[in-house]
């Protein structure tokens, strides 16, 4: 059996002190990814630095495209060319999932449209609700850290809305088997989530930090929701 490859878009564009002393997302997607994944490959390529996978796209299994504190919104030539990737994975026919900014930047790219949170900040533990029936799904609620401010607002006539949120609806998409998204971060552990809970404190308003740190009580369903991402990708 021949060892899965799969292509990490990172999108991440923090380069703060507190970025530095934390794994990268390629890190984390690998960590997150490795146990359900095992012999799996991993290759990042560093799309905010306008590093990109050269053709041809289906010598890759599947790709992730990561989280970012960017607005899928910005107008910097690396996101222009992220969407077009987007577009030309999901025309090959490869395999293509997104987290977070991910999430929104396969939104746009395929027609949907992105806009500011109407409640605000997602930050913490959020519970949502799988609500389509999709192979490497199983119903009802799941939970995953948060950190955001904007989100999906009307989301590609191709997709389907596979999980919901009562403050954002469109918490997940799936296109067939070939692409599944999540507005949450199933890479993110509870040691991080704490740090930047603290990093955060001065700059985020004091309802989220202790919404945030109350979350903290409960642990996430990241190594559930890996197993998902492992069916997506191996089906």
């Amino acid at each position: 059996m021949e060892m899965m490859r799969l292509a990490i878009l990172m999108a991440n564009t923090d380069e703060s002190p507190f970025a530095d002393r934390h794994p990268r997302d390629g890190e984390k997607w690998r960590a997150a990814l490795e146990p359900v994944l095992p012999g799996a490959s991993f290759l990042v390529f560093p799309v905010k630095d306008g590093v990109f996978p050269d053709a041809p796209l289906d010598r890759f299994d599947g790709f992730i495209v990561t989280g970012s504190p960017a607005s899928p919104r910005g107008d910097a030539p690396w996101q222009d060319r992220l969407e077009a990737l987007i577009r030309q994975i999901t025309a090959a026919q490869v395999k293509l999932f997104g987290a977070c900014y991910g999430h929104q930047a396969i939104a746009r790219a395929l027609g949907g449209t992105v806009g500011p949170n109407p409640g605000g900040w997602q930050f913490g533990l959020e519970e949502s609700q799988v609500i389509a029936a999709a192979p490497w799904l199983e119903p009802g609620p799941t939970r995953l850290y948060a950190a955001h401010q904007e989100q999906v607002t009307k989301p590609p006539v191709s997709v389907t809305i596979c999980a919901e949120h009562p403050a954002c609806p469109v918490a997940g998409m799936a296109q067939g088997t070939q692409l599944f998204t999540t507005q949450y971060h199933p890479e993110i552990t509870p040691g991080f989530m704490a740090d930047l809970i603290e990093e955060d404190r001065a700059i985020l308003p004091p309802e989220v930090i202790a919404h945030a740190e109350a979350s903290l009580a409960t642990p996430p369903d990241n190594q559930r929701f890996a197993r998902w991402i492992a069916r997506f990708f191996a089906g």
